[in-house]
């Protein structure tokens, strides 16, 4: 199998299983409270990264942090797992789960507006267009369609949501500036997020959980969601020949989602939702590719 192929064929197993994590939350929800779904997947997660640096021998790396690094760890962890999934899950937890999956995939516009005031970036008109159209469908999800009552569905849950794509922002903005190998971060990152998680679930639940399937929603969770396939996704991204080739199949994930709740949390799937996630991914696409776009409005007006 040519190493093109192999790297379509390991991002579509993300995707796949990316597909699956918001039915997921949401079936575990029913038998666990969220700080424990969170504590106890980024648990998983972190056992799981320790394997994989154990067997790759990369644990001695640790080590060659320096201060400042690990104070960056503990700022990350803060962001990712702690506040990210706190925030996400709670969002879950109040909405149906068509709602969180949709309004979660708003963070890219979200990275846009955050790129402007803290890493000094300059927008064009296209992107300004794209986020506007994404802030559209979000606008249509949230109302359900319904734009005479103005009627939300449930603003904490909403807020929650939204606020989840700024968290997330924040963390890839942030995340950028360690130079350390993708997997060391992330497991340096989930030790302080872990600790954070364990804490606030101290002091305002409980961290015993006993029913069995709350164990194997966690699991799934910190395996799927967390864990593996964060470490294969980045084998996709090194076979590919160009990173666009197998981050596109990204924009399959949400509506994949929308299959996943419809048949496994049994939520009949609104109208309004499908139409503000496609309003949400076509801004996000016309986003990504704005740059080419109006390098071409230039190149015709060049020729005009």
């Amino acid at each position: 199998m040519k190493q093109q192929n192999k790297a379509y064929l390991l991002a579509s197993l993300v995707v796949l299983f990316w597909g699956t994590i918001g039915s997921a939350f949401k079936i575990t929800l029913r038998y666990t409270d969220f700080l424990q779904l969170v504590l106890y997947s980024s648990l998983v997660s972190i056992v799981f990264l320790f394997l994989v640096l154990l067997i790759q021998g990369r644990l001695r790396e640790l080590s060659h942090f320096t201060g400042r690094e690990w104070w960056h760890s503990a700022l990350m962890g803060f962001l990712n797992p702690f506040a990210y999934y706190v925030v996400l899950i709670k969002a879950y937890d109040l909405l149906q789960a068509q709602e969180a999956v949709a309004l979660n995939y708003i963070w890219p516009v979200t990275l846009t507006l955050l790129s402007i005031p803290i890493l000094k970036q300059k927008i064009g008109w296209i992107s300004v267009l794209a986020v506007l159209i994404s802030f559209f469908g979000t606008v249509i999800i949230i109302l359900r369609g319904n734009f005479s009552e103005l009627n939300f569905t449930d603003p904490l849950g909403v807020g929650l949501a939204l606020g989840s794509s700024i968290v997330w922002a924040l963390y890839w903005i942030y995340n950028v500036k360690s130079k350390k190998e993708p997997v060391i971060k992330l497991f340096a990152n989930f030790l302080f997020g872990g600790l954070y998680v364990l804490i606030l679930t101290l002091l305002i639940s409980s961290p015993v959980m006993t029913d069995g399937y709350a164990w194997l929603g966690v699991t799934y969770i910190g395996l799927f969601e967390m864990g593996i396939t964060f470490v294969v996704w980045l084998m996709a991204l090194r076979l590919s020949t160009t990173t666009a080739k197998v981050t596109n199949l990204i924009y399959v994930a949400p509506f994949l989602s929308l299959v996943f709740v419809h048949f496994t949390v049994g939520e009949d799937i609104l109208v309004s939702t499908m139409v503000g996630l496609v309003f949400i991914i076509g801004g996000i696409i016309l986003q990504r590719y704005a740059a080419s776009i109006q390098e071409l409005f230039k190149r015709r007006k060049g020729h005009a």
